[in-house]
């Protein structure tokens, strides 16, 4: 069974050389609250999308970041390069800005059976040459909080994708899946994660999920809900190591820093 690393040094300023696998970032915003690092996972990513109504949080909320800064100049400095889904949320104005910058428009109100989420991450799989996927990051952008079916569906994505490198964060935490057909090695980034975290089964019951890294490891145990959930765990060093026979869901808390 092959090792996958997971690594979480988009949220410095600088991502170190020597990550292995050097990581391609693509980042998606949602209709939500645009976490305080928005600008660095913009900054990291090759390729930036709006989900429909994320295009009015990135025109709202991003002057927000730099009270300092004319807005208009903020506003086109953080332009994206798509804005995707059915359009019924984003604003006229905002639409009409963005349009005027360059922004590609995919209207795709005809689609009523996915997510915008969803929408935007086929896009931005079918944007990988020749289709490999292996060194991609998808970051999203107020994935989390808010309405509970919305977050949801948004783990759903994550499951739909499980062969993709999908990461959903919000101001507090992150998720991401352990996809069962690997050994996993989570490299914490104890500056601006933890301690708190956990690993919840997702699809199906665990029978056996084994760790190391944790205050409270698994050893060969069996979880699923109405029984053990290994939630409210604490990290106590720079790296968890995963394996289960069951796919997982990892969230670790993030910093809030001066």
């Amino acid at each position: 069974m092959d090792l996958m690393h997971h690594y979480s040094t988009f949220l410095l300023p600088t991502i170190p050389e020597n990550q292995c696998p050097s990581l391609i970032y693509a980042l998606i915003v949602l209709n939500h609250n645009l976490p305080r690092f928005t600008p660095l996972l913009w900054n990291h990513a090759q390729l930036r999308l709006c989900a429909d109504g994320g295009a009015n949080r990135v025109y709202d909320e991003m002057p927000l970041l730099f009270p300092q800064e004319d807005a208009s100049d903020v506003r086109r400095r953080y332009k994206p390069d798509i804005i995707k889904g059915d359009l019924d949320s984003i604003r006229k104005e905002v639409l009409d800005f963005y349009t005027r910058l360059g922004t590609r428009i995919v209207d795709k109100t005809h689609d009523q059976d996915t997510t915008d989420l969803h929408k935007c991450v086929t896009c931005i799989r079918d944007f990988a040459p020749d289709s490999d996927t292996s060194n991609l990051c998808i970051l999203v952008a107020g994935a989390l909080g808010g309405r509970f079916d919305h977050e949801m569906g948004n783990v759903n994505v994550i499951c739909r994708f499980s062969s993709l490198r999908i990461i959903l964060l919000s101001d507090d935490n992150l998720i991401h899946l352990l996809p069962r057909t690997h050994r996993h090695e989570i490299h914490i980034q104890t500056s601006v994660q933890g301690p708190h975290c956990g690993l919840i089964p997702i699809r199906m019951p665990s029978k056996s999920s084994t760790t190391t890294g944790l205050k409270w490891d698994l050893n060969n145990t069996e979880m699923k809900f109405g029984g053990l959930v290994s939630t409210s765990n604490v990290v106590e060093g720079e790296k968890v190591t995963v394996q289960s026979d069951c796919d997982l869901l990892w969230t670790i808390s993030l910093k809030k820093l001066a």
